[in-house]
This record gives structure tokens, sequence and C-alpha cells, in this order.
């Protein structure tokens, strides 16, 4: 009988329900886009498309931003935000005016009808996260909410 030699670099099978690091970024990509269809399919009534939310959010706390502050905070390019906010100037959500103090720069605000629409966003988030939370218990949701943040936190740009 022949004895088969074993090859010391083939991994062994993963044991059922075991993870490693490479099963993060699918996992949380997934996660992501699920959290976000969902978080859409609310926002729907109120006429919000998926991102529009985060813009409103943001001018909800600091009206009055330029197209790329708002870009950059949200993690978009430039021309992506662009077409965002002149298509929800359209809709009747937010509008740009020049700034006061340098015509130059344009600046974007909330219109009546997009400060009206923070408390459905923030209800709506509010009714997502309580569905992505079904069967954790706080602890986990807690522990959760951490874990993500060391996530992001780690993935960001780093100054060398």
């Amino acid at each position: 009988m022949s004895k088969k030699k074993t090859d010391k670099k083939t991994k062994p099978p993963k044991k059922k329900g075991a993870y490693e690091a490479v099963d993060i970024a699918p996992a949380i990509t997934q996660a992501a886009r699920s959290m976000r269809t969902a978080l859409s399919h609310m926002l729907s009534e109120s006429g919000l498309y998926a991102g529009q939310d985060g813009v409103i959010t943001l001018l909800a706390d600091e009206d009055g931003l330029t197209p790329g502050h708002l870009a950059e905070k949200l993690g978009v390019k430039a021309p992506t935000m662009t077409r965002t906010i002149g298509r929800m100037e359209a809709q009747g959500f937010l509008q740009r005016r020049a700034d006061d103090r340098d015509g130059r720069l344009a600046k974007v605000h909330l219109t009546d009808l997009g400060r009206e629409s923070v408390e459905q966003i923030r209800r709506s988030a509010a009714g997502c996260g309580e569905r992505a939370a079904k069967g954790l218990s706080d602890k986990d949701v807690k522990t959760l909410i951490k874990l993500l943040r060391t996530v992001d936190e780690n993935l960001q740009p780093r100054e060398e």
C-alpha cells in the first residue's frame, strides 16, 4: 500500500459555522444592502430615494453646506452629489443658494418640505433598525454597534 503525502499548504475544510476574516466583507456588504433596501422601501412613501435621506439628515444638523462638503461627509464623489442635489431640488426637498459672504460658493439648504421629511426619515430608520435587531438582545445590539464602529474605524484612511 502506498501512503499519500499530505500537502501542508492545503487548509482543512472549515467546520460548519466557523468564520474567518475573509468572510467579513461579504457579510457586511450583504447586510448593508439588505438594510439599504429595507430603508428605501420605508422611505418611498415620503418620495425619497436611496441616499437622499443622508443628505437631508446632514442638512438638518447643519444647513447650508456646499455640495463638496456633503459629498465628503457622505463618502461619495462630487458629480454624484451634484446629480443628487439636482434631483432633490426638482423634488422640492432642498435648494441651492449663493453664499452670503462669497457669492461664488453655492450652499445647499433644506426647504420646508425637506425639514418636514426629517421626522419621517428618523421614524423609518428606527423601524428599520428594530427590524434588523429582531431576535438580538440589547447587549447583542450594543456589541454589534461597537464592532461595526471598530471595523469602520479600521478601514478609514490613515495618515502616515
